[in-house]
């Protein structure tokens, strides 16, 4: 037993070090993992065995056609109509560009799933509008960059995907229901900071001064990228097709949209966006099983078991145990992207999740939430990175401002926490 610890303790040490050298985080698994397998004589057979076993499921197959679609309505131009149409209903006064950018991010999150790609498309459209009207770039790469991380709750979801695989108890359609409501809650938390700064600094001054579009020629515009998550998660509950299934339908959709209807993709343009959309799933993938080996290890040794009963022994009560999961995954959150975060802490959780009896789509949810306000809290966030780069400012910029989406996103997450209906309610209404 103290022979298995000291191995436990030496994987994570070297895991540990590897991180904070620099090493790629699916390399840093693999060779803890590696260590720990050869330490414990435990087979090295074991390496491309688990390696296969991590990405052999069937959820994950939905994952690399949602990262296509998100490319593909990137580059389609929805995002620009979207903008066209939010503006015609909320008109151009001062201060409602930051709200608008914040809506159609959220339109886009029953899309793509993928906030990188959101904050691209959005950005794209909406930093040049906001830099006319006098916000100042920095301002603006955060709104985007934080209205972007909603798009992981919002259904469809890749983060969901992801934790159905690694949790019993939980399947993608429970999750995409339990999302949808905490990720409209997130969308009106952010409004709220958005508005305020706008107000108390005096930005867009200018918004009115450019020609309001007229109503429903911006709606006839916009149909088919509205339509788009009405196929997906309307085909899924009429059991026309599985989360898989609809992935692939989503796909296809797009691409008749970007071809034929708006005709912003050329044939010649497919390509790259089949590069794009493969270079991202093969990055997210090989985390995925590069992970498997740690998590084989830690699992076989018993090292997780004694470290859950710590915590549960601890006499910190449910909430108390949360509220510690919360403060350390905000932390991590801001130097880890969100799927290492779940690969590398889940299996830590599970034992409290089950000692505490926390439903694990209410569960999947919060975390999923943390992982959210990590994607857009420096140093390391990686919707951030997308705007600030689009916005040519250096991310250290988007720091006073972060906070107080931040602030706002943690009041909401409280609110989660108290009244576990708001995430429960849909799922167990649709029977999932």
């Amino acid at each position: 037993m103290a022979g298995d610890a000291m191995i436990g303790l030496s994987i994570f040490v070297v895991f540990v070090i590897l991180m904070l050298a620099g090493v790629p985080i699916g390399v840093a698994l693999t060779l803890g993992g590696a260590l720990g397998i050869w330490l414990a004589d435990l087979g090295m057979m074991s390496l491309p065995n688990n390696f296969y076993a991590g990405i052999a499921k069937y959820p994950l197959l939905a994952l690399p056609m949602f990262v296509l679609v998100g490319v593909i309505f990137e580059k389609s131009g929805v995002a620009e109509r979207l903008v066209n149409l939010a503006i015609a209903i909320v008109g151009r006064k001062p201060g409602r560009l930051p709200l608008v950018a914040i809506a159609v991010a959220m339109l886009l999150g029953g899309i793509s799933g993928s906030g990188p790609a959101t904050a691209a498309a959005v950005g794209g459209v909406m930093l040049a509008a906001m830099a006319r009207a006098g916000y100042p770039p920095a301002y603006s790469a955060t709104v985007i960059g934080a209205a972007a991380a909603t798009d992981i709750l919002i259904p469809p979801s890749i983060a969901f995907i992801v934790y159905s695989v690694l949790v019993p108890g939980a399947s993608v359609p429970a999750l995409f229901a339990g999302g949808l409501f905490p990720g409209l809650l997130a969308g009106i938390a952010l409004m709220i900071p958005a508005a305020w700064l706008a107000r108390r600094h005096g930005f867009g001054r200018t918004d009115g001064e450019t020609k309001r579009p007229p109503f429903w020629p911006a709606l006839q515009a916009a149909s088919w990228g509205l339509a788009a998550p009405v196929l997906i998660l309307g085909g899924m509950r009429m059991g026309w097709f599985t989360p898989t299934e609809a992935a692939v339908v989503a796909v296809v959709y797009g691409l008749f949209v970007g071809m034929a209807i708006y005709r912003t993709i050329r044939l010649r343009e497919l390509l790259d966006i089949l590069v794009d959309a493969a270079e991202t799933s093969g990055i997210i993938l090989v985390v995925v099983a590069l992970a498997s080996i740690f998590a084989y290890a830690v699992n076989t040794l018993g090292i997780i078991d004694p470290l859950a009963r710590a915590i549960t022994g601890s006499g910190l009560g449910s909430y108390g145990t949360l509220t510690l999961i919360v403060l350390v995954l905000l932390g991590v959150g801001m130097v880890l992207d969100g799927i290492s975060i779940f690969l590398i802490f889940i299996p830590i959780l599970l034992p409290m999740m089950r000692t505490f009896a926390w439903d694990p789509v209410w569960f999947g949810v919060l975390l999923t939430y943390m992982v959210a306000i990590g994607q857009f809290t420096p140093p390391m966030a990686v919707n951030l990175m997308v705007s600030a780069k689009l916005a040519g400012v250096p991310i250290e910029q988007t720091a006073r401002w972060a906070v107080w989406f931040v602030l706002a996103m943690m009041l909401a997450l409280i609110l989660l926490v108290a009244m576990p209906d708001i995430v429960l309610w849909l799922p167990r209404s649709l029977n999932y």
